[in-house]
């Protein structure tokens, strides 16, 4: 029995909800967002109270509620109030530039990387180091941090890089000098 499916979601006002054949879809002022359904669940709406139901007693279905049940949560929560990751550069002349709605990114490679707009992200620029990535969509937001993180990956040495504000980047000695006596 899933702790999490069984758990209601109360859709707040200015959030609506309507369930179609394959999808939930979920709407405020600004955006809709849409959660495929998956196999062995089905959603139920009630008023302003969204539950999940298992359709047959197999591992995969039951499986399934819990992540539908938290997919729909995620939803509901990004149209409240956006998720954020913060990104920051660290290493001399490293920047991060906004143009238009797209990113130019100088990361010590012979040309700068650009990096295009996504529909729905926000990109916030702060100090030419800290970048900040919002959107309602908690996966797209998760996954667009990612994908520039991994254009400059923290080293271990001198931590030069991109990193996540809350990640913890463990440095390593470099190269002791040795005296030797002859």
């Amino acid at each position: 029995m899933s702790k999490i499916g069984k758990k209601p979601i109360q859709i707040s006002e200015g959030i609506t909800a309507q369930i179609s054949d394959t999808a939930i879809i979920l709407k405020n002022k600004k955006e809709s967002l849409s959660v495929p359904l998956l196999y062995g669940v089905k959603p139920k709406l009630e008023g302003t109270e969204l539950s999940f139901e298992v359709l047959n007693n197999t591992k995969q279905a039951r499986s399934n509620w819990g992540t539908m049940r938290s997919l729909a949560n995620n939803a509901v929560q990004g149209l409240l109030k956006e998720y954020e990751k913060t990104l920051i550069l660290e290493g001399v002349g490293y920047r991060v530039t906004k143009e238009g709605d797209g990113l130019i990114l100088s990361l010590g490679f012979s040309h700068p990387v650009r990096y295009a707009v996504v529909p729905g992200i926000v990109f916030d620029v702060e100090k030419n180091s800290i970048l900040k990535i919002r959107g309602a969509d908690k996966m797209i937001v998760g996954k667009i941090a990612a994908e520039i993180r991994a254009l400059k990956k923290p080293e271990p040495y001198k931590g030069k890089g991109f990193h996540y504000s809350d990640e913890v980047i463990r440095r390593k000695a470099g190269k002791k000098s040795g005296t030797s006596s002859s």
